[in-house]
């Protein structure tokens, strides 16, 4: 059994890895919020938040959110949002820098901002990495000790184990889930496995990096898709092996797909959050060599011991399994005449079906079984507690944090179980009425990334175009998504353009499909400055910024990654596109169809007029907000993050070993007292009498300064 200090490391690295990912999820809503969900911005919040007579509980109950608070502070539903993203990143920050600020109850407020935003966000925030990053929060409260309350509580606590546990049940939902919906799908990219042929040039927000990927031979990217059903499917699995070079070997692994999904895309804080949650696989021993202080193990000596020899045994036996089970599934042969690599899936919809059929219920059960484990060793670590006062209060916390983690597991069964229907429907009825009870709170959710690779026939995107004259057309380019051919793909993480997302969703389908599009363009007829610093930060790159286009139409282009051999005159192009059809009719203020859209889709209320702010709180609201005006997201987030790391080496130099100089007293001193001894006692006995008692004093005194 491992050491009884094994999670402190782990623990400290996955909560100040969770405060980063919160500085980047309230730092990039907050640029975005006056666009977004301002008076005059696309969805105004206060749509969601309407005043109906019903007291302040009745509220919450029905919409969980702080914002019902507002109005009391004086604040309206804009300057409410803007008010919970600032303290946010202020407590988020504040946790990252101060290990006493990583507390329970500061990831509980966290967690609070997060929730009230996310339930007036609408469509821009209803992403699968949102509801992910409110479920890893909720057990950061479970895992981040109580230390505001109780200074100077121990760093370990014994049911650390257990809540830590939820985690790493956190992280396998999301990645099984992951790779079995890409077969359940049906889609012919991974059934073939070709999607990754289509992937980086139809993915939202490519990076430079995508287009390089992009060049790979097609045997190559097979097999990256083969590796990627191995990483998400069966490597998953041992997440909950017994033996730790397996868990770290399944850490590596997911760490690597993540690294290189950032290299290829931009996929705001998830693949960040992903690699926090994989932390829940480290132990205090390995986090020690990456901090070079490790601790030693003991039993490493020669010869090994025999549970030693039947350890690796054990792992090498998973390997060549693992390996046998991919050779077979997906087909792997090596032609010498190519000299390539060939796969292909070697098995059927049918008999994938009876397969996750048959194994959906075990899984849960070699969950159970690894969590009963966890349970039963963290109360064994209770009866070892010194004292019987605080063998009662370990015991006490163990009892409650392990009647939440086996109520959160129980709970997390019907959303996991969404990917096979009938074990869904062999679960307790109960658990099914305690699922409902708490699915507005966003506390466990489903999953499944990347389900179906869209834009196989070329990545549809929409082009906006203003005129002044109804005949001459300007495009409005973006900062983030495609549209010139010839600018480079962006890199904007941890930051999420929301509006370019949604843009790539609307492009799927008609424009009837995304009711928020046809305020896009009224708002920019009017010339809103909040929605045009959504296209362009800067707004003198943006070409109606001395007036307002007259009209306002989109078109629908097919993209492509341009090849090396493609040659032109010029700048090299990175895209190459083709016309469709238009994809949004020529408009102007008051067109009868514009009109009706808004109407039809309950945008067209005018927003109340808004007083002049007396009070002190909005008034600091509105500075800071006209300070960060000009500041990109990707910007502010890595000015902050900038900051983080600046305080974190001025902690570590100042954290430093004494200077040379004092070493050189000390051994000065020792000296001196050397001398004193042989001059006042010539015999042997004498002279260990007084390095002994000379000793003593100073050694205590030494380790007082070094606790």
């Amino acid at each position: 059994m491992a050491a009884m200090g094994e999670l402190a490391r782990p623990r400290a690295l996955f909560l100040a890895g969770l405060a980063a990912v919160y500085i980047a999820a309230f730092g990039s809503l907050y640029v975005q919020i006056p666009g977004l969900y301002g008076r005059e911005g696309l969805l105004p919040a206060r749509r969601v938040l309407r005043l109906s007579g019903k007291g302040l509980w009745e509220q919450l109950r029905d919409v969980p959110t702080l914002l019902w608070l507002g109005p009391r502070l004086g604040l309206d539903t804009e300057q409410g949002m803007e008010l919970l993203c600032l303290l946010g990143m202020l407590a988020a920050l504040g946790a990252l820098l101060c290990d006493c600020l990583r507390d329970c109850l500061v990831f509980a407020l966290l967690r609070m901002f997060y929730l009230s935003l996310y339930q007036v966000g609408q469509v821009f925030l209803y992403f699968q990495w949102d509801s992910l990053l409110l479920e890893a929060g909720f057990l950061a409260v479970l895992v981040a000790p109580l230390r505001l309350l109780r200074w100077g509580s121990p760093a370990w606590r014994p049911h650390d184990a257990v809540t830590f546990w939820a985690v790493r049940w956190l992280l396998f939902r999301l990645m099984f889930a992951s790779g079995v919906v890409k077969l359940t799908s049906r889609c012919p990219t991974w059934w073939g496995l070709t999607a990754l042929t289509y992937h980086y040039e139809t993915q939202c927000i490519p990076t430079p990096g995508a287009w390089l990927a992009h060049q790979l031979p097609v045997w190559f990217q097979k097999l990256s898709v083969v590796a990627t059903y191995v990483i998400e499917v069966a490597v998953p699995v041992l997440f909950f092996a017994p033996l730790r070079r397996l868990r770290l070997f399944a850490f590596y692994c997911q760490v690597l797909l993540q690294v290189l999904i950032i290299l290829t895309g931009n996929y705001n804080f998830f693949n960040v959050l992903t690699i926090v949650l994989a932390f829940s696989l480290l132990d205090e021993e390995h986090v020690g060599r990456w901090l070079g202080r490790p601790r030693g193990r003991q039993g490493n000596g020669w010869p090994p011991s025999l549970g030693s020899v039947l350890g690796t045994l054990l792992e090498l036996c998973t390997y060549g399994l693992l390996l046998c089970w991919t050779v077979h599934y997906f087909g792997l042969e090596l032609d010498w005449d190519k000299k390539l690599l060939d796969s292909k899936v070697a098995f059927t919809y049918h008999e994938f079906t009876m397969w996750l059929r048959t194994v959906t219920l075990p899984l849960v059960g070699v969950a159970s079984l690894s969590l009963s484990w966890e349970i039963l060793v963290a109360m064994y670590r209770c009866a070892c507690v010194r004292g019987c006062f605080w063998k009662l209060w370990a015991t006490l916390q163990w009892a409650i944090m392990a009647t939440a983690t086996v109520g959160l597991f129980a709970v997390s069964l019907v959303p996991f179980t969404y990917i096979e229907h009938e074990s869904n429907g062999k679960l307790w009825p109960g658990i099914h009425q305690m699922f409902g009870a708490v699915e507005r709170f966003q506390v466990v959710n489903s999953y499944g990334l990347f389900r179906r690779m869209t834009g196989v026939g070329g990545r549809p995107e929409v082009i906006l175009e203003g005129s002044y004259d109804g005949h001459s057309w300007t495009e409005i380019e973006f900062m983030y998504k495609p549209g010139n051919v010839s600018a480079a793909p962006a890199v904007v993480a941890p930051h999420q353009p929301r509006l370019d997302w949604q843009l790539w969703f609307a492009a799927l389908g008609p424009h009837q499909s995304s009711p928020w599009f046809s305020a896009l363009v009224l708002r920019l007829l009017q010339g809103q400055p909040d929605v045009i610093r959504l296209v362009q930060t800067d707004e003198s790159r943006y070409p109606f910024h001395a007036r307002p286009p007259t009209f306002l139409r989109a078109q629908l282009y097919k993209y492509w990654f341009t090849s090396p051999s493609e040659a032109s005159p010029g700048p090299a192009p990175w895209w190459r596109r083709q016309h469709v059809q238009e994809f949004f009719p020529s408009v102007s203020l008051g067109d009868p169809t514009l009109e009706s859209l808004l109407s039809q889709h309950g945008l067209k209320d005018k927003p109340p007029v808004r007083r002049r702010a007396e009070a002190l709180l909005p008034r600091l609201l509105s500075s800071v907000r006209r300070l960060c005006q000009p500041v990109s997201g990707p910007a502010l987030l890595w000015s902050l993050y900038l900051v983080a790391a600046t305080a974190g080496l001025l902690r570590a130099l100042a954290r430093r070993g004494p200077p040379p100089a004092r070493h050189k007293g000390a051994r000065d001193r020792g000296e001196r007292n050397g001398a004193r001894g042989t001059e006042g006692t010539r015999g042997t006995e004498g002279t260990r009498g007084t390095g002994a008692e000379g000793a003593r004093p100073e050694g205590r005194q030494a380790n007082k300064k070094k606790k």
